[in-house]
C-alpha cells in the first residue's frame, strides 16, 4: 500500500490549508500588535498562546508548501503591521476578541477534519482545533476569575418532560407568540455577543483607516450591527431575559492605523462570513416562524453587506484567489492538436 503522505493533497485539503493559511497569517499581525500594548499579566498569557498557535500553524504550511511544490497564498506579513501604532483596543476587548476567534475555530474544526484524508493533514487539524479549544477554556477560566465572564441566561430547570401539542408551537409571523426555548435563546444571545464584538473592532478600524471608501463601508457595517442587535435585544426584552452590555469603552481615541486597509477589510469580511453561518444555523435551529423571518431577513443584509466587501477588496487588488479548478474549456480552445 502507498505511504499515505505520498499521496497528492485533495482538493479539499488544498482548500482548508490555503483558508487556515490566510487565517492565522492575519491573526498573527494582529496579536503581535495586541501584545505590545497588553497591561494585564493574565492577558498577556492568552494573546501570547494565541500567537504561538497561529505562528506554528503558519509555519506547518509553508513547509508543506514548499516540500509539495505548491504556491504559497500571499497572506499577511509584517508589511501589514505597524508596530508603532499606539494602542487601539483595550484588554477586556482583546480577551472578547480571543474568545470569539477560538470559537470560530472550535466550529470550523470538525469540517476541515472530517474533509481532509491525508494522515499528516488531519493530525495538523486535529492540533489545530484542540489548540482552539485550550484557548477557548484558558479564555473562560481568566474572565471568570476577573468577574467578567459574559454567562447565558439562567431559566428555571425543566420538572418533567413535555412534548408539543399544536402548531401554536411553531408560532406565526405576527402576533402573540410563545416564550422562547434555551435553543432559540442561546442562538440570540451568541448572536447578539458576536456583533458587539462586530461593532467594537469596526468603531476602532472606522477611527484609523486610511481610505474614505473603506471608512464609509465600515460605518455602514457598524450601522447593521447596531440595528441587529437591537433586534435581538427586543427578543430577549420580550421575555424579560437581561441583555449582554456592550463595550463601546473598549476603543480608544486613537486616529492612527496599527494595520494596513487590506487586514481591516479582510478581518471584517471574516467576521461577516462567520456571521453569514451564525445566523443560517440559528434559523435552522429556530422553531418559530417570527424568529425564522427575521433571521431570513437579517442574514440578506449582511450578505449583501459580504458582497459589498468582496467588491471593495476586488477594486484594490486584495482578494486573493482559492486554489482553483482547471478550466478544461479554455484549456481544449488552446490546444493545437498536431502540429
Amino acid at each position: 500500500m502507498k505511504n499515505d503522505k505520498e499521496l497528492r493533497l485533495t482538493s479539499s485539503e488544498l482548500m482548508n490549508l490555503w483558508t487556515q493559511y490566510l487565517n492565522d497569517s492575519a491573526a498573527s499581525q494582529v496579536l503581535r500588535y495586541y501584545l505590545k500594548h497588553v497591561e494585564d499579566e493574565e492577558v498577556k498569557k492568552v494573546l501570547t498562546k494565541a500567537l504561538n498557535s497561529t505562528t506554528s500553524h503558519v509555519e506547518f504550511i509553508e513547509k508543506l508548501y514548499k516540500k509539495e511544490g505548491i504556491a504559497k497564498p500571499i497572506g499577511f506579513s509584517e508589511n501589514d503591521l505597524v508596530m508603532g501604532a499606539p494602542r487601539l483596543f483595550s484588554d477586556t476587548f482583546y480577551i472578547y476578541y480571543l474568545l470569539h476567534l477560538s470559537t470560530l475555530g472550535m466550529a470550523a474544526g470538525g469540517v476541515v477534519v472530517s474533509t481532509s484524508s491525508r494522515t499528516d493533514i488531519v493530525e495538523f487539524f486535529r492540533k489545530v482545533t484542540q489548540d482552539a479549544e485550550d484557548l477557548h477554556c484558558l479564555i473562560k477560566e481568566v474572565t471568570k476569575a476577573k468577574g467578567i465572564h459574559n454567562r447565558p441566561p439562567y431559566i428555571p430547570y425543566p420538572k418533567e418532560a413535555v412534548m408539543v401539542e399544536d402548531q401554536d408551537y411553531l408560532g406565526s409571523m405576527f402576533g402573540k407568540q410563545r416564550p422562547l426555548n434555551t435553543v432559540e435563546l442561546t442562538h440570540i444571545f451568541t448572536n447578539i455577543q458576536t456583533n458587539i464584538i462586530g461593532k467594537t473592532l469596526m468603531i476602532g478600524f472606522s477611527q484609523v483607516c486610511h481610505s474614505d471608501k473603506l471608512r464609509s463601508y465600515i460605518l455602514r457595517g457598524k450601522d447593521i450591527a447596531n440595528k441587529q442587535v437591537a433586534i435581538f435585544r427586543k427578543l430577549l426584552e420580550t421575555n424579560d431575559i437581561p441583555v449582554p452590555s456592550p463595550w463601546d469603552s473598549a476603543v480608544t481615541e486613537s486616529t492612527v492605523a496599527p494595520f494596513s486597509d487590506k487586514l481591516m477589510l479582510f478581518h471584517i469580511t471574516a467576521m461577516s462570513a462567520a456571521g453569514i453561518g451564525n445566523y443560517g444555523a440559528a434559523m435552522a435551529a429556530s422553531p418559530r416562524k417570527d424568529i425564522g423571518l427575521k433571521y431570513a431577513r437579517l442574514l440578506m443584509e449582511i450578505s449583501l453587506y459580504a458582497e459589498d466587501g468582496a467588491n471593495l477588496m476586488i477594486e484594490n487588488g486584495w482578494l486573493e484567489q482559492p486554489p482553483q479548478v482547471p478550466d478544461r474549456n479554455e484549456l481544449a480552445s488552446k490546444s493545437k492538436g498536431y502540429e
